[in-house]
């Protein structure tokens, strides 16, 4: 059995990210990007599949585990019989090649410990060359190569598939294992494996604690959202600026199903909640850089504005199986790659001139060509927003006439008006006007149900969607039209547990619109963007408890995975999920400080002060 997602933290180094378990059991890592494949994959496997544990003989979880304050650095702490010990884990921010330090500590008494670990290349199914070079341990398959270094006396066994050591700690002495990953056809053992270990920790817990301290959130949930941002900048690919929306692929929205998606990559769909989210939170240079890294992955036709990109605005992400990897829990298939690229989605037209506009606003210098791209995707979209999409949840069935895909065509008919009244570029206003109107007519005819007394998922059906909830924060709306208090108060109806779902998976019609059959949690973003609701319908106790809602069933160390499923407490989908601490920040916000309005741009925390585009 697979240890529950919930029982694993985050290590990153701003390119990739390892996943490991309460047991000592790194169980994922890609190298050397977030989108490279995994030499790890017990994840989606068994140990066969890969992985490194470190742990005390005899095995077990550990009793205790938390980062160190303000931190990415891993402090876990095990006792047996005859001491206890503590392994602390990191990966140093990248600067050569990509490194996993394990140190390994005696707190008292003394103690058996073995380390195990077992390389899979290509996703968990190919078995590297293992020989011993220069004291180390390096693994070689085709174009990999990982140099395992320890700076201890220990005992080593090399085998056919892979590297044990055993060895004793003592109270008061330390030892590290060093993973570097490089280029296979390099000879020589990478640099960064001599380093000492002391000397990456001190750099690694002073990196995070200087970025943290850049936090100028106060209020009281600062813990949560000071460690959401620390994950949402662990999730950041730092050349190119790319904020991934998990790190791992394939963990199910349903145990033993089919709900499986690759999440390694970076969707449009979060691009203006991530930038709000930064630039409220003090973290003005991310911001541009995730700006900066969205502008270069839609240049191009805007007929081929895709929903989702690699992380360095790559378009090709073939989606393919994997059937040698059993999956988590027994969830197949196994993805890798996303074929939402090749879905047509209106919302992300919106999703983009609403990021541009909260950019302007918060005076980020945009490039000289921009305007001719706001114009370029406005003249898409008056040609094409009256077809149908495969929607918000990039659902897998027929394209249908979504509420909030059109809603998001006025969000970016009305955030174009605003920025050409910023930047004095008013000649096709008249134009972009008449298209906004022509929507908002639309919407309020085909998009609301009276019977139902709700804004509806589609044009002439009668399920509800949580995306409704978005109405007021995106200004179509304001929060006291009673319509929006009507359609908060009809999300009842998806209440799981006290959480909120997408939409009801037994709801009218509900597997022909999906096309993935079975249930699901419910989603954390949805719950709080229920939250969002409640407070700006003036509903603040009820708000608040819905947030701390959420506070409550993050992890030990403080994550969050897609979904939650309150019938069994256990998370689900992948971890940790980006949108989902990007829309806790948002919340926590929201609830400290009331929303003074309803456009995204005036929840940025920056000063209205536009700038003209450079050039």
């Amino acid at each position: 059995m697979n240890a529950p997602i919930e029982d694993y933290a985050l290590l990153s180094d701003l390119e990739t990210a390892a996943m490991i378990g309460r047991d000592g059991s790194v169980d994922w890592l890609c190298l050397p990007r977030f989108d490279s494949p995994a030499c790890l994959a017990a994840l989606l496997g068994t140990r066969d599949n890969g992985h490194w544990r470190v742990a005390p003989v005899g095995g077990g979880a550990c009793v205790h585990r938390a980062y160190r304050q303000d931190t990415l650095v891993l402090d876990s702490r095990w006792e047996t019989p005859t001491g206890a010990v503590r392994v602390t884990d990191f990966m140093p921010p990248r600067v050569q090649l990509p490194c996993l330090v394990r140190v390994v500590e005696g707190l008292s008494g003394t103690v058996r410990l073995r380390s195990e670990l077992r390389l899979r290349f290509h996703q968990g199914r190919v078995t590297p060359w293992i020989r011993a070079v220069d004291q180390c341990a390096v693994a070689v398959a085709g174009p990999d190569a990982v140099w395992l270094h320890t700076d201890g006396r220990v005992r080593e066994s090399a085998r056919d598939d892979r590297t044990v050591h055993e060895f004793t700690v003592q109270a008061g002495r330390r030892l590290a294992f060093t993973l570097v990953w490089a280029p296979s056809h390099l000879p020589e053992p990478p640099a960064p494996l001599f380093v000492p270990a002391e000397t990456v920790l001190k750099e690694t817990c002073d990196f995070w604690r200087r970025w943290s301290a850049r936090c100028r959130y106060e209020g009281p949930y600062r813990e949560a959202v000071l460690r959401s941002l620390i994950t949402l900048k662990a999730l950041t690919y730092a050349p190119t600026g790319a904020i991934v929306a998990a790190p791992t692929t394939s963990l199910p929205g349903r145990l033993g199903g089919g709900r499986n998606w690759d999440h390694r990559y970076c969707w449009l769909r979060d691009s203006t909640l991530t930038l709000s989210c930064l630039l409220r939170s003090g973290y003005r240079e991310e911001a541009t850089a995730w700006l900066d890294w969205l502008v270069r992955a839609i240049a191009g036709d805007p007929a081929g504005l895709q929903t989702v990109y690699g992380v360095g605005g790559q378009r090709l992400l073939p989606e393919t199986e994997a059937p040698w990897l059993p999956g988590y829990e027994g969830s197949r298939p196994v993805r890798f790659g996303n074929a939402a690229v090749d879905q047509f989605q209106l919302d992300v037209y919106g999703e983009v001139l609403d990021t541009l506009y909260l950019s302007l606003c918060a005076g980020i210098p945009l490039p000289a060509h921009l305007w001719d791209l706001v114009e370029e995707l406005m003249a898409h979209l008056q040609r094409h927003w009256r077809e149908p999409d495969q929607g918000l949840w990039q659902v897998r069935g027929p394209a249908r006439q979504f509420t909030h895909s059109k809603v998001m065509v006025w969000v970016a008919a009305d955030r174009a008006l605003r920025m050409g009244a910023l930047l004095s570029r008013n000649g096709t206003s008249d134009q972009w006007r008449s298209l906004r109107d022509d929507v908002r007519r639309q919407i309020l005819r085909e998009g609301w149900d009276p019977r139902r007394g709700a804004f509806v998922q589609s044009y002439g059906s009668p399920a509800l969607d949580a995306s409704a909830l978005l109405i007021p924060r995106l200004g179509f709306l304001p929060a006291g039209d009673e319509r929006v208090r009507a359609t908060v108060r009809a999300m009842r109806r998806l209440d799981h547990g006290g959480f909120v779902r997408r939409y009801a998976p037994d709801g009218p019609d509900a597997h022909a619109v999906d096309g993935v059959r079975g249930a699901e949690g419910a989603f954390v973003a949805c719950t709080l963007w229920y939250a969002d609701a409640l407070a700006a319908t003036g509903q603040l106790p009820r708000a608040r408890e819905a947030f701390e809602r959420v506070l409550a069933v993050r992890n030990d160390v403080g994550l969050l995975s897609e979904q939650w499923d309150p019938d069994a407490g256990r998370q689900l989908g992948n971890t940790p999920q980006a949108f989902s601490h990007i829309a806790l920040v948002e919340t926590a916000f929201t609830l400290t400080s009331p929303p003074r309005g309803a456009l995204t741009a005036s929840r940025s925390g920056a000063a209205p002060t536009p700038r003209t585009p450079a050039g």
